[in-house]
């Protein structure tokens, strides 16, 4: 009698798992569309491609970000009212919800996949979370200078040796978070880095940590394998005799862009790429573009360079090719593509084209439109595959 009953709980419990999603799915092939005005999300997936729900009551998201659980199955979503949504993608729910700030720029999650740690610009600091329950561990205040001011947290990443990095906009300061004990965790400052750090990458094999400065020319790096020597001024030179324009929205490095021995970054307020050897650290090329870079996104097998661009010129996205540096595709896929995602493999990138209301999926070989999915006023798109990536 007791196999019977426990026969049919299990038989239970699986229609009842088929009937709340539909087919049985695997979250590999997952991702999540930020709807920015609406407060809400998609869940997509990217194999088919096909929108599999839709989730609301997230709150602000106009600059939203998405870090996964190792395990591909809850995505984090940090808004900019302060909200930290832990997401069921398997279930199409929101799991919890938190409101731990008043304004938070971004999020990561630590190595083990145990701490969510997100940057806040007011007030200015960092909190650590446990991943599982979303409760408060730890907070960091972003405090710097003689009068204690606080400082908007920026290029927050997570890194080797359960760390996080991240840059103080007004503090001109990077800090490096031991968070082996995220209850209290550790703090290294690095100060006067440069002026107003904006935003940071990590390269791909968790080794460098590039801010790049919005009040300066230049880029600061910090070398995480012997932070002991400190962080170096670079790319001091690129650009200081150029007119400068006004720049129409932020550029931003995170992401890989990261290609073999090559670094690629917006370049701020001018209509370049610029091409950085990581052997050296020097810049090798200014790579002329359509207008201000936005985003600079490497391929996963590194051949090509997909770069998006602020107003005016946001109906324009382009294509480098990293055998000689040119452009070799320029594709208009409509009004304000705000970001790009490629494909775990790189075979398809898809695209937020904000004004239009609508994802567009690319061929990365033939450049041709595969797809196309309805979207309110899509932004940020994120793929689980970075779940296993580092600094993502």
């Amino acid at each position: 009698m007791k196999q019977i009953i426990r026969k049919v709980t299990i038989a239970v419990s699986l229609f009842w798992v088929c009937q709340a999603n539909g087919d049985p799915r695997g979250t590999g092939d997952l991702g999540v569309v930020i709807e920015r005005e609406t407060g809400s999300i998609q869940i997509v997936n990217t194999t088919k491609p096909a929108s599999l729900s839709h989730i609301q009551g997230l709150g602000d998201l106009s600059h939203a970000s998405i870090v996964f659980s190792r395990d591909q199955r809850y995505a984090y979503v940090f808004g900019r009212d302060g909200g930290l949504t832990k997401i069921d993608l398997l279930q199409d729910k929101i799991d919890k919800r938190i409101i731990q700030a008043g304004n938070s720029i971004g999020g990561a999650i630590s190595q083990d996949g145990k701490v969510i740690a997100v940057s806040n610009y007011t007030p200015g600091g960092v909190k650590l979370f446990d991943a599982v329950t979303l409760e408060q561990l730890a907070e960091i205040p972003a405090i710097y200078g003689e009068d204690n001011k606080l400082s908007k947290v920026v290029g927050l990443v997570d890194a080797p040796g359960q760390r996080f990095v991240c840059s103080l906009f007004e503090g001109n300061e990077i800090w490096l978070i031991d968070a082996k004990n995220p209850r209290q965790p550790g703090v290294k400052k690095f100060k006067d880095v440069g002026k107003q750090p904006y935003d940071a990458l990590l390269t791909p094999d968790g080794h460098f940590y590039g801010a790049g400065l919005f009040g300066e020319k230049g880029l600061a790096l910090l070398d995480l394998w012997q932070p002991e020597n400190g962080v170096e001024h670079i790319l001091e030179d690129y650009g200081k005799d150029d007119e400068q324009m006004p720049v129409y929205k932020m550029p931003h490095l995170e992401g890989w862009t990261v290609a073999g021995d090559w670094l690629l970054v917006p370049a701020v307020g001018l209509h370049e790429v610029l091409v950085i050897d990581t052997r050296e650290w020097e810049l090798v090329k200014r790579i002329p573009v359509a207008g201000q870079p936005v985003f600079v996104t490497s391929r996963p097998d590194g051949r090509q360079v997909w770069v998006n661009f602020a107003f005016p010129d946001n109906q324009t996205v382009e294509v480098i090719d990293l055998k000689d540096f040119n452009v070799l595709k320029t594709l208009q896929p409509g009004k304000a593509v705000l970001h790009m995602e490629f494909s775990p493999r790189g075979e398809s990138v898809w695209l937020a084209v904000r004004d239009e209301d609508r994802v567009m999926v690319y061929d990365t070989e033939t450049f041709a439109e595969t797809a196309r999915l309805p979207a309110q006023k899509p932004s940020g798109i994120f793929f689980t595959d970075r779940a296993n990536r580092i600094g993502w």
